[in-house]
């Protein structure tokens, strides 16, 4: 017979939207750090009567990230500022989720990993209040146009000899004194799968680091960052805790070039609290596990309990997205040789009738239109070649 289930008090999540300094060196990742842990400071400091447990810092808080365009980084660049988990600059964060008692969660680290040495991978992490970092993940849906890290899914295989490929492999889930805890980052949370995965695997809370950028959409009319996670959220009857930048010091990029719109958003898909401004700031908001499991305990429009998985397996039984597009020895050395394997997604997309072309065009046309666009993009200097 199972043991039953032992009660979690309310307790203060805080979401962090800081400045950030994109960073050449390691000099600007100490900058951005020492600022993070300031706010850490306040933050915890100021919601003394209601403890704060958790604490969810955005995407690339440590060491930024460029895009297309001047000041574009290619592999290099990335390498110099990249970090491992047993390393100092972790260990100022285990320090301070040790001193308060708290869980940190953060992602866009640019991780270092040992087994592959040619490249970064894109990483999110839970540090518990023990100091240990508690859980580890390896961003899946890196857009194929702006991010450079290498994804689990561009080395599946020999990916999965390393870390495992099963489902809790891959979008782990750690349960916790405050309720069981999974993070995405990012592009993640564009698409159902990631979070869906997490709702699979158990998770409560989804702290979730994003670096959204205005140009994709973060303010009305088209708020897409919080519409979708709204959906998240709700489809997994599970808290979303997104975090973005405040403001960026970077000489090619405008202040407000991820503008904020960090929120915390309960389990029905309620945004609770917000940010709306590009600027620092940090939200908080009582979290109740216990209404969360009631709330999951009830059948009407439970969005797990009447999940009917049959009709939907020929989505996945063939990939869109090729796997083992860069395996050891084959980093992607830049955005654009990133790129390349969409023309044969857009291929598969097309050809199969998904997608129909323009009027006029055919199948093949809009491949050899996605290589077109790069080559004339590297002609003026808006990718890199190198």
């Amino acid at each position: 017979m199972s043991q039953p289930s032992k009660k979690i008090e309310k307790y203060t999540a805080l979401v962090i939207q800081p400045q950030v300094t994109i960073s050449d060196d390691h000099s600007a990742v100490r900058k951005n750090l020492d600022r993070i842990c300031n706010l850490i400071d306040f933050s915890v400091g100021y919601h003394w009567e209601l403890p704060a447990r958790l604490v969810v810092l955005p995407e690339y808080f440590m060491q930024g990230v460029t895009t297309p365009g001047k000041g574009e980084d290619g592999l290099d660049g990335f390498m110099k500022k990249a970090v491992t988990f047993d390393g100092p600059e972790i260990g100022r964060l285990c320090e301070k989720a040790k001193e308060y008692n708290i869980y940190i969660s953060g992602g866009g680290i640019i991780e270092r990993v040992p087994e592959f040495p040619d490249r970064w991978f894109n990483t999110a992490f839970i540090i518990g209040p023990n100091g240990k970092v508690i859980l580890k993940y390896h961003k899946w849906h890196i857009n194929a146009s702006l991010g450079l890290g290498t994804s689990p899914h561009d080395i599946l295989d020999e990916y999965s000899d390393v870390f495992g490929g099963d489902i809790k492999d891959l979008f782990p889930v750690v349960d916790t004194d405050i309720g069981k805890l999974g993070t995405m980052t990012c592009h993640d949370g564009c698409t159902p799968e990631v979070s869906r995965a997490l709702g699979y695997n158990g998770a409560e809370v989804i702290c979730h680091p994003g670096a959204i950028q205005e140009v994709e959409g973060v303010n009305e009319p088209w708020d897409f960052w919080t519409f979708t996670r709204r959906t998240r959220a709700h489809d997994n009857m599970c808290y979303l805790l997104g975090s973005n930048w405040g403001t960026v010091d970077h000489k090619f990029y405008p202040k407000a070039f991820c503008p904020g719109h960090s929120f915390i958003i309960d389990y029905t898909g309620l945004v609770l609290r917000r940010a709306d401004y590009p600027e620092e700031q940090v939200i908080s908001c009582p979290i109740d596990i216990e209404s969360l499991r009631e709330h999951r305990s009830r059948c009407n429009h439970n969005t797990w309990v009447d999940v009917r998985t049959e009709g939907f397996r020929q989505i996945y039984e063939n990939p869109i997205y090729p796997p083992n597009q860069f395996p050891s020895g084959r980093p992607p050395r830049n955005l654009a040789d990133k790129m390349k394997p969409l023309r044969e997604v857009f291929l598969n997309v097309y050809g199969r009738g998904q997608f129909t072309p323009p009027a006029g065009q055919t199948v093949e046309d809009m491949a050899n239109l996605h290589e077109k666009r790069i080559r004339a993009a590297q002609k003026i200097g808006l990718l890199r070649e190198d």
